[in-house]
């Protein structure tokens, strides 16, 4: 299992929401590419951006910044946040970034998404963020009535890299992750998952490994890393160590 550092773009700033409120923020860093370096530095193997202004506005903000961001690291990054057209998608990819991650566009526009597994194989995540099990979209503004494992199962087989999961009731929170959302997502579709969303201690990481077996591959971790309540170089261990035990 991977674990893989968030970087919240806001404003030009590296934060973290609460919730996903833009007016519940936490700044933990001015300078995001140097936050980047940090933790590539510490092992990070991946990275996950997310554009929280290009989210709500729904186009990228935070475009020159993460390119920049991109160039500087010799690790591969997953971008999210504000992707709503193939032009997007495209300058992205060929500006570096490994993978690029659609959510709202996925529900909206499911030619879209379709259009880039296909121009774009395997460099294309869907991200399903869910509020009681409802997709919630637009920057987590709104709550669709669609179900998160009902939007999974309508893009089967088309050539997504992976679905990030995140309850983004927990998200921020330190709550830790939820688990049964999770693992039923996890057994209701063939692609591979990523979770997210309120991990807050090493012991989450080491439930979340139970999982794999149902195809969660990796978790997306934020606030716990920045407040410290979990140690990024620990948690890599742990994965590991768990991996090999299983091999």
């Amino acid at each position: 299992m991977i674990i893989i550092p968030a970087i919240d773009l806001k404003d030009e700033k590296c934060v973290r929401l609460s919730q996903g409120r833009m007016d519940q923020e936490t700044i933990y860093s001015e300078n995001p590419i140097e936050m980047a370096k940090h933790w590539e530095s510490k092992g990070a193997e991946r990275l996950h951006v997310v554009d929280l202004n290009g989210a709500v506005t729904g186009k990228p903000f935070h475009r020159a910044l993460i390119e920049e961001m991109v160039r500087s690291l010799h690790i591969p990054v997953e971008i999210g946040g504000g992707i709503r057209d193939l032009t997007t998608i495209e300058d992205y990819i060929h500006s570096g970034a490994e993978w690029v991650i659609l959510g709202t566009a996925a529900l909206r526009n499911r030619h879209l998404l379709t259009e880039a597994c296909h121009r774009f194989p395997g460099k294309v995540i869907l991200g399903i963020d869910a509020k009681g099990g409802k997709v919630a979209v637009e920057g987590w503004k709104e709550v669709a009535s669609m179900e998160a494992i009902d939007l999974a199962r309508q893009f089967e087989g088309i050539g997504i890299s992976s679905i990030i999961f995140t309850d983004i009731e927990r998200d921020g929170m330190s709550t830790g992750l939820n688990f049964e959302s999770t693992r039923n997502l996890s057994r209701s579709t063939s692609i591979p998952v990523i979770a997210s969303g309120g991990v807050s201690r090493i012991e989450d990481i080491e439930h979340l490994l139970a999982l794999e077996p149902d195809g969660v591959v990796g978790v997306v971790v934020g606030r716990a890393l920045y407040m410290g309540s979990i140690d990024l170089e620990e948690a890599i261990r742990v994965s590991k160590k768990v991996g090999e035990i299983r091999r």
